[in-house]
């Protein structure tokens, strides 16, 4: 179970960019606090990233966490609440929320068991994430619930670059946890390892994309490692390999405006939010509002149940529980162009929004 539930940790790894502002096509009205009525008569528009927040803060369990069930045990699942921290930051509100589920992440026994004990066991993709989360959180990374997150983070780097597990379950890094790692350290004095920006910088195949694991004799691009690998050498000065990657994906996008999960072909969320988010902060502003305008698409509106207004359905199937947080916590990120390079929860609103909608006409 440890490594499954490490392996499903870093599955919903948040999408990452640099420096962009949506068109102002793209933009809409500031969202109004949860408490505010609406008039009979009249809809409140709030942005479909901070509508999308709001409900992905109301699905905390006890309001500061999520867990993931498997054999019907629920368990703690840090890498879906720290992709929750994100979004709300990316969302600017939804605050109160962030704040209690990062003090969760802190816990001893919660950062233990996402992190490993830091001496047999520790783990270089969930390391990177959470160290991530501190920093746009505003949190001493190098005190962050007792561990020097940037410290372990550094120490679990090889020789040859590679940030990788130390474990008895078998070593899980990848191109997912490698671009975190870059992207993370580079928001640190230290900045990110010259030889750890190469061996991500390397790993890329000679289609312009870049795969999930690394050493694999056959190179196979991958949609969402390419979204990350992209963002995180284009912030690292390697801009000419994150071009490259950009255009892969340009290329990879299907013709409803989203992008399919390796072995697929059918957009989902989570795929499109890391695509699009890497998209719009390269510049490609085209492609990434095509990228957008599906994930708005998922998102479920006023003629939805009113329980699940706002949230972000996996994939054109409909929505369902089992992955609605998932997806919604990545496709904030797309919906919402905000860079985690820079992404920080100060000023955030503290209340989560809510879509609300006209009531129906009296008959």
């Amino acid at each position: 179970m440890p490594a499954l539930r490490r392996t499903l940790g870093l599955l919903a790894i948040p999408a990452l960019a640099l420096a962009t502002v949506l068109p102002a096509a793209a933009a809409h009205a500031a969202p109004a606090p949860a408490t505010s009525a609406p008039a009979a008569s009249a809809s409140v528009t709030v942005r479909p990233d901070a509508a999308a927040a709001g409900w992905l803060a109301r699905q905390l369990v006890d309001g500061d966490h999520f867990e993931s069930v498997f054999n019907g045990t629920a368990y703690p699942d840090q890498g879906l609440t720290v992709d929750a921290v994100l979004a709300f930051a990316a969302s600017h509100g939804s605050d109160l929320a962030a704040a209690k589920a990062t003090a969760w992440l802190a816990k001893p026994e919660i950062i233990s068991g996402y992190l490993g004990d830091g001496t047999t066991e520790a783990y270089a993709g969930a390391t990177a994430k959470l160290l991530l989360a501190a920093e746009v959180r505003g949190e001493n990374p190098a005190s962050f619930g007792g561990v020097d997150l940037p410290a372990r983070l550094r120490s679990l780097r090889t020789a040859e670059g590679r940030f990788s597990d130390r474990s008895q379950w078998g070593d899980y890094s990848n191109a997912f946890g490698q671009s975190l790692a870059l992207i993370a350290l580079h928001r640190t004095p230290g900045d990110a390892p010259a030889v750890a920006v190469d061996y991500l910088a390397n790993s890329q195949c000679a289609d312009g994309g870049f795969p999930v694991a690394f050493g694999q004799t056959t190179c196979a691009s991958d949609a969402d490692a390419t979204a990350l690998a992209v963002q995180a050498l284009a912030a690292t000065g390697r801009t000419a390999k994150a071009n490259a990657g950009l255009t892969w994906l340009t290329t990879h996008q299907n013709a409803d405006g989203g992008f399919a999960a390796a072995g697929a072909t059918a957009s989902n969320a989570n795929t499109t939010g890391l695509a699009t988010q890497a998209l719009l902060a390269g510049g490609h502003f085209g492609a990434g509002l095509k990228g957008w305008s599906r994930l708005v698409k998922l998102q479920q509106g006023c003629a939805a149940d009113p329980a699940v207004r706002g949230a972000v359905a996996y994939d054109a199937t409909g929505f369902t529980a089992g992955t609605g947080a998932r997806a919604t916590a990545q496709a904030v990120l797309g919906l919402a162009g905000t860079p985690l390079a820079t992404l920080s929860a100060a000023g955030a609103r503290p209340d989560a929004p809510t879509l609300l909608c006209p009531a129906p006409a009296v008959r």
